[in-house]
């Protein structure tokens, strides 16, 4: 069987698991694009963009012939609606099917109906407060927390890069009018401790270098443990993982950013100095109608206490534009955020009604014509900011983790379109996948898995060219 994954890095992490229970129930997965009786797409369901590519690759591999199978947040949000609609797929299954896939796939190889997924609110699954939802956690399926004893290691790894997600939580209890995750993902979940390090651990004897913490809100991690500040001790526990060299959180609401997380991360040996922070808008008006907080002075202040503790740290957000009973005076408050921020990276969305939320029913949507503008315009801006964000960092040190070995000469120093083959890989500033890279000047010296020391030579656009100066050694195991 073949399992495909879309969307985010917790989506990874929900492949890595079902893999391990579909291994330990007899199945053999293949690689892409290899033949194959069955293939499962692990499908997104966040955004209108990301639904239609979950269901254009359920559609490509129906056309191989295979039997086909939807999981992930996609079937889990519309279950037999989705069935009804896309009767190409032989099953619709929900996150309460992954603790027995492997028998439900069987029946499916078998030629036997497997009955879609009904889809439910997953936030009322669970008590309303927090402090009650460990003892009722145990009887609710949630993708990624199945982390079991040593003997029983439920992930399998699906390649070997130097890097992996790992999940601190699940779930999410804001309510932003915009977004529809809390209601199939269900409320907020964080797993303990002691099975964060425990696979934390298992990754580092699997090659991993770099952890990347993921979750839907990173900030609450313990408040449902009943210690909201965990996350403070837990980061340094990670950090002195044997074998990991660096610890990448992600995901922080800008709200609910304490400032001793800020320390602990900024004065953590071993943990990037990262900070990925949802900031979605900077007008207090249009943050009011999406139900969150702060404005532009608040989310300047921000950065500004960042800064102070790490002056070279990586700041990145995501914003979204033309949401409903956006102005012109709103969108120009947005600019001038992103003008006195010095973002490293920033995401760029126009605002699409999501199926379900609040923001569907308020007034002065702006006609999508005006969104695709406004989006345009804030991206050109973000191109030109995060461009000389990139060249301000010309001729400083930074530590890469090599990610792709390469083959091929650069020559001048400087990024062609359609170059290939440089060794490339990331500074502290650069998750996975979203915020650039640093490309190598010179060939044959470094290898997957590698920390080097590096100098900033030449950027383009948010990747940066670097010098290789010296290999750092593994931390010890």
């Amino acid at each position: 069987m073949s399992l495909l994954t879309m969307g985010c890095a917790r989506n990874e992490v929900d492949s890595e698991e079902l893999a391990g229970r579909l291994a330990e129930g007899g199945f053999e997965l293949v690689g892409d694009g290899e033949d194959t009786d069955l293939v499962v797409v692990n499908t997104c369901g966040f955004v209108e963009q990301a639904k239609k590519d979950s269901i254009d690759t359920l559609l490509a591999a129906s056309d191989t012939g295979a039997k086909v199978v939807a999981v992930g947040c996609l079937a889990e949000r519309y279950g037999e609606q989705l069935a009804a609609d896309l009767p190409e797929a032989d099953a619709v299954l929900g996150f309460d099917h992954y603790p027995d896939m492997a028998a439900r796939l069987k029946e499916i190889l078998g030629g036997h109906a497997v009955p879609s997924h009904t889809p439910s609110d997953r936030r009322l699954l669970l008590p309303i407060s927090p402090v009650d939802r460990p003892a009722a956690a145990s009887d609710v399926t949630v993708p990624g927390h199945a982390w079991g004893p040593a003997s029983r290691v439920v992930r399998r790894r699906l390649d070997d890069a130097p890097v992996a997600p790992l999940k601190l939580a699940s779930g999410c209890d804001r309510r932003c009018s915009f977004c529809a995750i809390p209601s199939f993902r269900g409320s907020f979940v964080s797993r303990s401790p002691a099975d964060v390090l425990s696979e934390a651990r298992w990754l580092a004897e699997q090659g991993v270098r770099e952890l990347y913490l993921v979750s839907e809100n990173s900030t609450s991690y313990g408040k449902d443990l009943g210690d909201p500040t965990v996350l403070d001790t837990l980061l340094p526990a990670l950090a002195e993982v044997p074998g990991i060299d660096r610890v990448r959180l992600s995901y922080l609401q800008p709200a609910e950013t304490r400032p001793a997380l800020l320390a602990a991360i900024a004065g953590t040996a071993g943990v990037a100095d990262y900070f990925d922070l949802s900031f979605q808008h900077a007008s207090g008006a249009v943050l009011r109608r999406m139900r969150r907080f702060g404005d532009r002075e608040s989310f300047l202040g921000l950065c500004e206490q960042i800064r102070a503790l790490s002056p070279e740290a990586g700041i990145r957000t995501n914003v979204i534009v033309g949401f409903p009973g956006e102005t012109e005076d709103d969108l120009v408050e947005l600019e001038q955020f992103l003008i006195g921020a010095r973002l490293d990276a920033v995401g760029v969305f126009g605002y699409s009604d999501e199926d379900g939320t609040e923001a569907v029913g308020l007034d002065g949507h702006l006609d999508a014509a005006e969104v695709v503008a406004r989006v345009q315009r804030i991206s050109s801006l973000v191109d030109e900011l995060t461009s000389q964000r990139a060249e301000d960092r010309i001729g400083t040190e930074v530590v890469v983790l090599v990610e792709d070995s390469g083959d091929g000469e650069m020559g001048d120093g400087a990024l062609a379109e359609g170059e290939v083959g440089l060794a490339t890989g990331r500074a502290a500033h650069q998750a996975p996948e979203v915020d650039g890279e640093c490309v190598f000047t010179e060939v044959g010296e470094v290898t997957v898995g590698e920390m080097w020391r590096c100098r900033v030579v030449a950027s383009e656009g948010v990747d940066l060219v670097v010098e290789a100066l010296e290999p750092l050694a593994r931390v010890a195991g």
